[in-house]
């Protein structure tokens, strides 16, 4: 039995078709459907031999020993189940056991790989398998181990709850990543035996979260099988057309192929090089993905073969891609240097394309044979559980960081879907690589912002970000970064994080400590405010304020369906209860006073003091965009429904309207006597539309100390034209000078403050 481990994969889709899946559906002789599990085992033996043979090469006999008595309990413990295509189950765990041992793990991995379904299949109990082979053993298996048998509302929640165990569990020990990848790279190359709905369910789950982790651990070799198996499933005529492509172009390329490959193999020992070259050619998904990407059909597809050249030291990699650069023309802008600066998943080599024979474009990838080990079998080449004591490798370095980084998004999400939608964005496989302005390089997704940079330097750089330099010009937040771009963040302390930043963050952690800050600081916020809104309730009903530990609170959280103090003020402040009714529940005389139409109107009849707004509240307090009231205009406040208080314009007329329909959600407030700076508002300007006009605009906006937040007018705008102005100032009285400044222009026909 030929060992069915990495290296085997790494000639990709040629061999899958060749061997062919392990396990096919045996065909029942008669027309009527048979059930999977009365399928007569085409081979009922399965045999431990070739693993044990695989593992006496490097692990010692007493623990091959104890591979045999984990092979013993499993093999008993799925005694009478079959697979799908009819064979013993027990085949399934033996073989995802010698995937793991070509990576040489260590017993307890193996052990846990051959035992990894007897909780999740047979009901075994975690403690049964702690008693008999050891703790480490007994836990990795539990986090391989779905969550099946607990109550979830939709199957997509349980998945995703079962994914946040796994990958969390993998935080902790990263072998149980590595069992269930050898798990799901069996279960692929098995895939035939099931139904074609199943197949595509299957295929689109691996390419959605296993494909990804494979690549993020730079195991290469499975990650390009994960995915021409899994193109193979989801579009199995697409599959079937371009591999008969590809076997055409092979012929017609076999010359030209070869010439190149006799002129590497002279040049390089001509140059004092000794190497190994070798033909690969691009996966059949690559191919696919670059086809649909580049709107390209196969035959345009030039860049379909190529060499890979494995030297002994890292400078003869740079040797010989000058040797064959002098050899054949390079294309400009294909030279890549993954040596200087390694991909995330520890990947290094040198890539350059080549113009060969007859026009024909050829890549080239010159590397050492450790990089070329790494490239093949990223965290698995230097296993971290072989050697104890030893120190970690920058690529074992990399990858502790990132599943830290899994525990801390872990550790401000509460949703497991929310979680694992954090956690994918973190697998894309594309990245960019920039400059701290202490020249450390910084590997962040394709498409990452400066958002994303500063909170990969630390969560309170981000939290402070106001603004940043790129290449040492200031740009906007919202910059797309590109590879070897220098960034530099600037923080204030003042300064808080924007819910606009989700629209264009991209890594896991920025969404995640954005959401997890918005969440907290809001909730926060909305207890003070509420705080705030049930004080003056009491005064106006002239009660005592209760203190924190008093009765009450517990009486009216079990009659209101809340839990805590806190998240009643919180529900004040969010506009969820009205002050006024909760207040009334403390009254000696009817503590637990439901609410009532005739309440509220009592309530909000009395005479009401007034909330004091200062402006930069937080999100328990917000200005209304539409009248954008400034500290000098008369003022109204609206508790909207999870919004909190949102203070309009006295004259706005959206408040104006809502005070109509919802008069009891309205009370008054007043500006404090400080308040905060930089407020928004909106000017509607009438200008003749000549050239130059918005620039005279803008000088005298920033001469009158004001900043221009937001402008636009219409594209079709002829004579005249109206623009929309959204400008920052700090009270009424400075809005007027600005209105004043703006008049200077000549082009200024009419200047009006917009109102709802």
């Amino acid at each position: 039995m030929a060992f069915p481990g990495l290296r085997g994969a790494s000639s990709g889709l040629l061999a899958v078709l060749k061997k062919g899946p392990r396990l096919r559906r045996r065909k029942p002789r008669s027309s009527t459907p048979v059930p999977d599990s009365a399928l007569t085992p085409p081979n009922p033996i399965a045999s431990l031999a070739p693993l044990t043979q695989i593992i006496s090469t490097y692990l010692s006999d007493k623990d091959v020993e104890r591979v045999r008595d984990a092979y013993r309990f499993a093999d008993s413990a799925h005694l009478g189940q079959f697979r799908a295509s009819g064979e013993p189950y027990i085949s399934h765990p033996i073989a995802v056991t010698e995937i793991c041992a070509g990576w040489k793990l260590d017993a307890d991995s193996l052990m846990a790989a051959l035992l990894h379904d007897v909780i999740e299949d047979q009901g075994v109990a975690k403690q049964d398998l702690a008693e008999k082979f050891g703790s480490d053993v007994s836990e990795i298996v539990d986090g391989l181990s779905k969550l099946e048998r607990l109550e979830f509302a939709t199957k997509a929640e349980q998945q995703a709850e079962s994914f946040r165990k796994m990958l969390l569990a993998m935080s902790r020990d990263v072998r149980v990543i590595l069992i269930k990848l050898a798990d799901r790279l069996h279960n692929m190359r098995t895939l035939d035996a099931v139904s074609i709905e199943k197949r595509r369910r299957v295929a689109l789950e691996t390419l959605d979260i296993y494909t990804p982790i494979a690549h993020r651990l730079g195991l290469n070799a499975l990650f390009r099988e994960l995915q021409d198996r899994c193109f193979k499933a989801i579009y199995p005529n697409r599959y079937a057309v371009l591999y008969k492509a590809m076997m055409s172009a092979r012929g017609n390329r076999r010359e030209v192929i070869s010439k190149i490959a006799d002129a590497v193999r002279i040049a390089l020992p001509a140059a004092g090089l000794e190497a190994e070259v070798s033909g690969r050619e691009k996966s059949l998904y690559g191919i696919y993905k670059k086809m649909v990407a580049q709107k390209k059909s196969f035959s345009d597809v030039l860049d379909i073969y190529g060499f890979r050249v494995v030297v002994h030291t890292l400078p003869e990699c740079y040797l010989a891609l000058g040797t064959l650069h002098q050899l054949y023309r390079p294309v400009p802008g294909k030279f890549k240097d993954y040596i200087a600066i390694p991909k995330v998943n520890g990947y290094q080599s040198l890539h350059t394309t080549l113009i060969g024979p007859y026009g024909t474009p050829v890549e080239f990838q010159f590397r050492t044979r450790d990089m070329d080990h790494v490239a093949e079998e990223g965290v698995a080449s230097h296993w971290l559980y072989k050697e104890a004591g030893t120190s970690l490798n920058d690529l074992q370095k990399r990858t502790h960081q990132w599943l830290q980084s899994l525990l801390d998004i872990q550790s401000q999400t509460g949703d497991s879907g929310e979680f694992l939608e954090h956690v994918k964005v973190d697998l894309f496989p594309d990245a960019v690589y920039v400059f701290t302005p202490q020249g450390k390089i910084l590997s962040l997704p394709r498409g990452a912002t400066p958002v994303d940079f500063a909170y990969a330097i630390h969560t309170d750089v981000g939290n402070q970000a106001v603004a940043c330099k790129i290449n040492g010009e200031f740009s906007p937040l919202r910059t797309e970064l590109r590879s070897g771009d220098a960034v530099e963040v600037i923080t204030s302390p003042a300064s808080r994080p924007s819910a606009q930043w989700l629209n264009y963050v991209r890594t896991g952690r920025a969404r995640s400590e954005i959401r997890h800050y918005l969440r907290t600081e809001r909730y926060e916020e909305s207890v003070a405010f509420g705080r705030r809104l049930l004080d003056q309730a009491f005064d106006q009903i002239r009660l005592p304020h209760p203190k924190d530990d008093a009765i009450e609170w517990e009486r009216l959280a079990k009659s209101s369906g809340a839990t805590t103090r806190d998240e009643i003020l919180a529900d004040i402040g969010l506009g969820k209860r009205l002050a006024a009714v909760v207040a009334r529940r403390f009254a000696p005389e009817n503590s637990l006073l439901e609410t009532t139409a005739a309440a509220v109107d009592e309530m909000t009849s009395a005479t009401n003091a007034p909330i004091v707004i200062h402006g930069n509240e937080g999100q328990a307090v917000q200005l209304a965009a539409c009248c954008g009231p400034l500290p000098g205009d008369a003022i109204i406040g609206g508790i909207r429904l999870g919004h909190g208080l949102v203070v309009h314009m006295g004259d706005c007329p959206v408040a104006l309207r809502q005070q109509v329909k919802e008069p009891e959600r309205w009370i008054p407030v007043v500006w404090d006597t400080t308040t905060a700076r930089h407020l928004s508002t909106r000017l509607d300007i009438t200008v003749l539309n000549e050239r130059g006009v918005l620039g005279r605009i803008a000088a005298e906006v920033t001469e009158a100390d004001s900043n221009i937040m937001q402008l636009s007018m219409p594209e079709d705008a002829a004579a005249t034209a109206l623009i929309h102005l959204t400008v920052q100032v700090d009270h009424r009285k400075h809005l007027a000078q600005v209105i004043r400044a703006i008049r200077h222009v000549p082009q200024v026909q009419k200047i009006v403050r917009a109102k709802g």
